[in-house]
């Protein structure tokens, strides 16, 4: 689940940055918290050169799908 609790309002590449770090903090351990940081550190990096306003979009879009995802796998887990 987001941290939010709701729908997710995500308009820049920085708010983006931010939520994923905090859907992090909801990983169960520090090595899989720390795995996800770096590679969302990644992801922004490889991204920063875009200026395709609906390419950031996309990616955004994408993002946001694969972190709830990837939530849902580590929280049904339990």
């Amino acid at each position: 689940m987001p941290p939010s609790g709701g729908v997710v309002l995500i308009q820049t590449p920085v708010q983006l940055y931010r939520y994923l770090l905090r859907c992090c903090r909801q990983l169960p351990t520090t090595a899989t918290q720390q795995h996800y940081k770096h590679a969302i550190r990644q992801g922004y990096n490889s991204h920063a050169d875009e200026d395709d306003p609906e390419r950031i979009q996309m990616i955004i879009q994408r993002a946001v799908t694969d972190a709830e995802w990837i939530l849902d796998k580590y929280t049904k887990k339990k």
